[in-house]
């Protein structure tokens, strides 16, 4: 299987000043655009976290984005992406905020 083909799952949490700045609207936002599903939701500790699933390069291209553009107010430390594995079939319809 080539990079690309196939889906997966990963779980992320970005740091910086990501917390009242639009960050998890504007990561719903460019998921829906990239047509991944998933979920995100800010921490009682300052920094967002979530899940992306969908195609292996749609994936790989939000979290590109996560890690340095974000929504235009935030300044990103570093995001970290854990827990990835293959799916055979998506566990999320939307990208959802979690409140």
């Amino acid at each position: 299987m080539a990079e690309g083909d196939g889906l997966i799952s990963v779980d992320y949490e970005v740091f910086g000043k990501v917390q009242n700045v639009f960050f998890r609207k504007h990561t719903q936002a460019q998921g829906k655009k990239l047509g991944v599903v998933g979920w995100v939701q800010n921490t009682d500790y300052g920094t967002v976290q979530g899940q992306i699933q969908g195609p292996i390069f749609k994936v790989r291209q939000l979290q590109e984005w996560l890690r340095k553009t974000g929504s235009p107010k935030s300044r990103i430390e570093k995001a970290d992406f854990h827990n990835e594995k293959k799916i055979t079939q998506l566990e999320h319809s939307d990208f959802c905020i979690v409140k």
